[in-house]
């Protein structure tokens, strides 16, 4: 496996892999790998010959007094899960070579960017959206892949290619839970083995309310306020549920059939998002 932290030491790798003929997959990671993120490479290795890993802690998706100077960091580790996995190339760039000291360009998917997450992290989408679009400059993959279980990540993600016209395919891969159900998450380490018990709660909580979607003798309003008291009751201090349409993220009407059940909630320190998606 390569390990690059460099534009130029990148380009010249993936010129190669060009110049023979191979298609690129681009999976990017803020590192702290688990499971979840070897499922993306995984997939990636089905879909391209070959595969480039990008590990940036991203700073302008994180807010004030957010957890970007604790956020873990296990560069070892991580370079052995890919070599394992036998991921072609890790671009492991430094802030520097990322963002130019006196940049002025933000990419902002509006409509979609400023609800749910976006409403409790001011600006978070914006920085995911503009490091996402200069890793694909970057590394200039034929596909893309991110894990469903930021939802509305994926969704902003997809919207800013098809915007932009950026000739990039976007994969969304299933996410991957531990057995309890929990979603797995890099941030799942700041919980304790009790916190962790509770933390499933939150995915529980989103299959009751699928059910009861499906059942049709609520109404979604009632659904989402019930989830939420289950949350409260449960030792959470959730920031949202909401039943919405798949598509664009909208609040769900009668008449949707695709929808997406969306949930994030605070167990003490940590914040945890899950969602289930599905047809009715």
């Amino acid at each position: 496996m390569y390990i690059v932290s460099t534009v130029s030491e990148l380009r010249d790798a993936v010129r190669a892999w060009r110049l023979a003929g191979q298609s690129v997959a681009l999976v990017p990671t803020m590192g702290n790998l688990h499971a979840g993120h070897l499922a993306l490479v995984d997939d990636a290795k089905n879909k391209a010959d070959r595969v480039v890993v990008s590990i940036f802690v991203n700073p302008t998706q994180f807010g004030v007094g957010e957890d970007f100077e604790t956020y873990p960091r296990t560069e070892r580790e991580d370079q052995q899960k890919l070599d394992a996995a036998c991921v072609d190339l890790l671009f492991q760039p430094a802030v520097s070579e990322v963002y130019a000291p006196a940049a002025k360009t933000v990419v902002s998917v509006t409509g979609i960017s400023e609800q749910y997450c976006g409403a409790f992290r001011p600006g978070h989408f914006n920085g995911v959206a503009t490091v996402v679009c200069k890793l694909f400059n970057m590394v200039q993959p034929d596909i893309a892949l991110f894990g469903l279980k930021d939802f509305q990540q994926l969704t902003v993600i997809r919207t800013m290619v098809r915007d932009l016209n950026i000739p990039i395919e976007i994969t969304g891969v299933e996410t991957v839970r531990e057995a309890s159900g929990l979603a797995m998450s890099s941030r799942n380490g700041y919980l304790t083995a009790e916190e962790k018990t509770v933390a499933a709660k939150l995915y529980q909580s989103l299959c009751v309310a699928r059910e009861a979607v499906l059942a049709g003798k609520q109404s979604y309003q009632e659904i989402e306020r019930r989830a939420l008291l289950f949350l409260q009751e449960s030792g959470f201090q959730p920031d949202y549920f909401s039943v919405c349409r798949m598509g664009d993220l909208k609040k769900a009407g009668a008449d949707d059939v695709e929808l997406v059940l969306l949930a994030a909630a605070r167990l003490n320190k940590t914040r945890l998002i899950d969602n289930i998606y599905f047809s009715r």
